[in-house]
């Protein structure tokens, strides 16, 4: 567990977690640092930093042309890097036992051993082709990003990598570039066919704000996050399992009802006439259609509900958002179902609590005032434990810049 994890079972507040987040940034960096000199004999000249992110509300409208609502957080992962004089690319994973890998620019193929270095092979790809003015690089990274727990550490890995890139060789990459050629480097070559939520986020996140992303579009807006709004991600612990053969299914169902609804996407029905058209659909594809178009209702309720810091609201739409992920879309599990329910009986309307990601295991993510973070952590532990057998973890965060934006 790193420096940022906290038992549940300790009590903890804001200024705590960022007084150890700021040690921990320094000492990543000093890490990296020191790293590199060993393994290459000189210092980086360059290192970048990409966050990681939590989706506050709406999950699965991404792929369907809808609305998202996520925020960067102060996890992420971090590169040194020193450009070469030739076309070989080194890279240093020390999250991986420190394990060291070479190859070419100009032969660049599928790793099947070191599958984490697809991350930067497929992302260097991408980037070649817009912008393929750059040479080679020497590069060390390390993430803090909780493995396994949905927060995006694979786009904060592909956006960093190629900020990287960009800082060494002064290329005119935009945040919108990155992000693109991050989901082209999942999508057609480490082979996950993601949207273009975690990516953008991880590029364009602005410190204390949640960002509105309109994923057809990519036209964005920012909600203003209140400085005493606390954001709890709780890991469930469990095992994210079946998420790429259910997400596959999930898209091809949403894909199944616009098709017969006479539209090229989900984005183009309305709940009046999905409503209309109920008797003429398979039941699982209705409810897989309800929850995508209430969803990005939802998620723009939500960014009016952050702005006036309206808690009661915020509050109504996450339960409402839960609850589909849970009857419409099916994605929870019953320990995230429990999470869910003891965080909201907990908060009341003094904030809100639903699942996070994909879905199958993973995160909770509650938004409360701080005042009552230490109240919603005081049992939490217990309450879960005794009901699940399973132990959790938090994360305090707050939202931060995405590796794009202008500090």
């Amino acid at each position: 567990m790193n420096q940022d994890t906290l038992n549940l079972t300790h009590n903890s507040n804001d200024d705590i977690n960022a007084m150890s987040q700021a040690v921990a940034q320094s000492d990543i960096i000093a890490l990296l640092e020191q790293t590199f000199v060993e393994h290459f004999g000189y210092a980086a000249t360059q290192i970048s930093h990409a966050p990681g992110r939590v989706n506050l509300i709406g999950d699965h409208t991404d792929y369907n042309g809808g609305f998202v609502l996520p925020a960067a957080i102060n996890f992420g992962t971090w590169m040194a890097g020193k450009a070469r004089n030739d076309r070989t690319i080194n890279v240093v994973a020390l999250d991986c036992d420190g394990e060291r890998i070479s190859f070419s620019l100009d032969d660049i193929a599928f790793d099947k051993v070191s599958s984490w270095s697809n991350y930067v092979r497929g992302s260097l790809i991408a980037l070649a082709k817009a912008l393929p003015d750059f040479g080679g690089a020497d590069l060390v990274v390390k993430g803090n990003v909780p493995r396994g727990a949905g927060l995006s550490s694979s786009a904060s890995f592909e956006v960093v990598t190629l900020k990287t890139m960009a800082a060494l060789y002064d290329l005119p990459l935009s945040g919108v570039q990155a992000a693109l050629m991050g989901q082209q480097a999942e999508n057609e070559f480490v082979g996950c066919n993601c949207g273009i939520m975690d990516q953008m986020i991880s590029a364009m996140g602005k410190q204390h704000n949640a960002m509105l992303l309109d994923c057809r579009s990519l036209d964005i807006q920012y909600a203003r996050m209140p400085e005493d709004l606390a954001i709890i991600i709780v890991n469930s612990n469990v095992k994210r399992g079946l998420v790429d053969s259910e997400y596959n299914t999930r898209r091809k169902q949403c894909e199944q009802a616009a098709a017969l609804l006479g539209k090229t996407s989900l984005r183009d029905v309305t709940l009046a006439e999905l409503n209309a058209a109920k008797a003429d659909l398979e039941p699982i594809l209705y409810r897989r259609a309800h929850h995508v178009i209430s969803e990005s209702l939802r998620t723009c309720d939500m960014l009016a509900a952050l702005n006036r810091h309206d808690m009661a609201q915020i509050s109504t739409l996450m339960a409402e958002s839960h609850d589909s992920l849970k009857n419409d879309f099916e994605v929870t599990t019953s320990q995230l179902d429990i999470l869910v329910s003891l965080l909201a009986d907990k908060l009341g309307e003094y904030g809100g609590a639903r699942m996070t990601g994909g879905g199958f295991g993973g995160c909770v993510v509650a938004l409360t005032e701080r005042s009552h973070v230490d109240n919603v952590l005081a049992t939490l532990a217990e309450d879960y434990h005794a009901a699940t057998g399973l132990k959790a973890d938090v994360y305090l965060c707050h939202a931060v810049d995405g590796a794009f934006v202008a500090v």
